[in-house]
């Protein structure tokens, strides 16, 4: 027996209508089409689908199983289609998100809490776990969008400019370093250095300052959260170098004095990386506006 997806509407409309003229109409077809195709659906299965002489037309115990069927998979079917057209308008869709900046995740919720305020139908989520492995994953499909400092030239893969930020040096203020202008690389030498923990690589002090400069702090302690980090540096634990917009807050304290690393400062650019194919994507430049309005919002404290 071949049914298709016309057959469950008509089963579904005649039993709703109670009768083949109504439903012919709801269906937009003739009667005597909508009466041929139930004439050869019962044919197949080899059993009436309908009692006949009932008023309104009833469905036969056959009939009603294949009513259960269409209840069943009707809805999904223009669920899927919904799906389908939303994804086609650009109103709906995935937004997975890997981070390569430990720091990010502050900037980047508020602007996700905006975000799904205008796109609910999109799926949205953050995969930290693939910070090492964040544009391998975006080139296959796993994650839609990833934050980096880092752009390479990569098929298919757009970088996007977000913003600029400068990388700040933070220390207490009874540390001997807060009497400085600014701090170079060999004020690293026999500091405690606090840093997320990442690679090496991906910290700013250490991939912009102290590797070119071929200097090593006295030891790395490492916190996950930036409340700790700032903690420990009040508490005069160690120093620290982090986003401006991560201290924004410190520049009020008492407690910490911030300074620029070398006499010109050390500016880093952050990009949205995503593939090439789903940058017209409205969803997709909303949320890339968003970033660029919170930045500014959090630079101009």
């Amino acid at each position: 027996m071949h049914i298709e997806f016309r057959h469950l509407r008509t089963i579904k409309a005649i039993h709703e209508c109670g009768g083949l003229a109504k439903a012919a109409d709801q269906l937009h077809i003739t009667q005597s089409a909508l009466s041929h195709q139930v004439k050869g659906l019962e044919d197949q299965a080899g059993v009436e689908l309908f009692v006949r002489r009932s008023k309104p037309l009833k469905l036969s115990a056959a009939g009603k199983r294949l009513l259960r069927l269409a209840e069943q998979v009707l809805p999904q079917i223009e669920a899927t289609l919904a799906e389908f057209t939303g994804l086609r308008d650009g109103n709906s869709g995935r937004m997975h998100i890997a981070i390569e900046c430990h720091a990010c995740f502050e900037w980047l919720f508020p602007v996700l809490e905006e975000f799904r305020r205008s796109w609910s139908d999109v799926d949205v989520d953050i995969r930290p776990g693939l910070a090492f492995d964040a544009l391998p994953a975006l080139m296959k499909e796993e994650v839609d969008l990833v934050v980096s400092s880092d752009p390479e030239e990569l098929p298919g893969i757009d970088f996007i400019e977000l913003f600029d930020y400068k990388a700040v040096f933070v220390a207490s203020k009874d540390h001997p370093l807060a009497q400085k202008d600014y701090v170079d690389a060999q004020d690293f030498r026999g500091q405690t250095l606090i840093t997320y923990p990442v690679e090496r690589t991906r910290l700013d002090v250490f991939s912009q300052l102290l590797i070119p400069a071929k200097v090593e702090p006295a030891s790395v302690r490492q916190a996950e959260l930036t409340a700790v980090i700032l903690l420990l540096v009040a508490s005069n634990r160690g120093v620290s170098v982090l986003p401006d917009w991560v201290v924004r807050e410190v520049k009020y304290s008492s407690d910490y004095v911030t300074r620029p690393l070398t006499k010109n400062g050390v500016t880093r650019r952050l990009y949205a990386a995503i593939r090439s194919d789903e940058r017209d994507k409205p969803y997709m430049q909303q949320l890339i506006d968003l970033a660029r309005i919170e930045a500014r919002k959090l630079q101009s404290v």
